[in-house]
């Protein structure tokens, strides 16, 4: 069995590489929602700290939803620190110090579910950690990561991710997910704060508004093309958005890089800033015929977002078997 504990996202890992060199042949099934199926098994998530709410008290019930996920499948899991962050943490009372060890403790929750996955299992397979990292608009709460109209120069956003991802850069992670970026700015600031630490490997999926465009307009295709030829990048690819729009966004993307295209949309419900909730069923959703639909269409790296359940990722491994 692999030694994970010395892995981190400064190395170039056995899973990730062979994840990457076999991206046209093979599949890498990622997890699904965990904020909402946190709050469907009854934590409190409904505040401004969202899933790290349940990160802060009750890191068993995290832990649960990873091991859920790893049983239905999965071959990767995000950690609960999508909503982590230095500023969105004080407003909410939590000290510098705190905030530091909540995102050391979202890696090792999920390398806590790994491991007693593997050892459940009786053998070893390649199983990734992927830190979460949320976009700006994710600190203030107000559902501004679905448009990106951010109040904040170029520079304070660099600054505002850089802060994080010094302390996700060492907490053991197998790779970040930058995700639910609603604008190609909000990429580049993040390209510009991994900067400073070489060897950093990332996915980069963005929220979009229609079967073309990023939430705040930018053209995917044109994300795609200027990602392609940054070597940080792992990935590129679309999360946060609605199931029909998709394909026609695989589309886009596959003309445009030669990278692994990341898909994992939600559950094609509403979010209620004001309420902060998702609101609305959602459309019915066969994700397994949806996974080869995607597949088909050239993703490789595939799973859920809100919404979505550790059944739904069955679903999907069982289509993509």
């Amino acid at each position: 069995m692999q030694d994970y504990n010395r892995r981190s996202i400064f190395l170039r890992s056995s899973g990730l590489s062979h994840a990457q060199n076999t991206a046209s042949e093979s599949t890498l099934l990622l997890d699904g929602g965990l904020g909402t199926e946190l709050a469907r098994r009854g934590c409190h998530v409904s505040d401004a700290l969202w899933s790290a709410r349940a990160l802060l008290e009750d890191p068993a019930a995290v832990e649960r939803v990873h091991l859920d996920y790893l049983e239905a499948g999965a071959d990767v899991i995000t950690t609960a620190s999508y909503q982590v962050s230095f500023a969105g943490f004080a407003r909410a009372g939590v000290s510098r110090a705190n905030t530091v060890a909540a995102l050391h403790e979202s890696v090792a929750v999920a390398r806590r579910a790994r491991e007693k996955h593997l050892a459940r299992a009786g053998a070893a397979r390649a199983i990734l950690v992927a830190a979460s990292v949320g976009p700006y608009g994710a600190t203030l709460a107000d559902g501004s990561e679905f448009h990106g109209n951010y109040d904040l120069s170029f520079d304070a956003l660099v600054a505002f991710h850089r802060e994080r991802l010094e302390v996700l850069a060492g907490a053991g992670a197998d790779l970040l997910a930058c995700e639910t970026l609603p604008s190609l700015d909000e990429a580049k600031a993040i390209l510009a704060a991994l900067g400073g630490f070489p060897g950093a490997r990332a996915w980069f999926s963005f929220t979009c508004a229609d079967e073309k465009h990023t939430a705040h307009g930018e053209a995917i295709g044109e994300c795609a093309r200027l990602l392609d030829g940054e070597e940080a990048v792992a990935a590129i690819g679309i999360n946060c958005t609605a199931p029909p729009l998709v394909t026609g966004l695989i589309r886009e993307m596959r003309g445009a890089t030669r990278k692994p295209v990341v898909v994992y949309p939600n559950r094609g419900q509403k979010w209620d800033a004001v309420h902060r909730r998702w609101i609305g069923r959602g459309a019915p959703q066969d994700f397994g015929a949806m996974a080869r639909e995607w597949h088909a269409a050239g993703a490789r790296w595939i799973g859920g977002c809100c919404g979505t359940t550790p059944q739904d990722i069955a679903a999907m491994r069982a289509a993509l078997a």
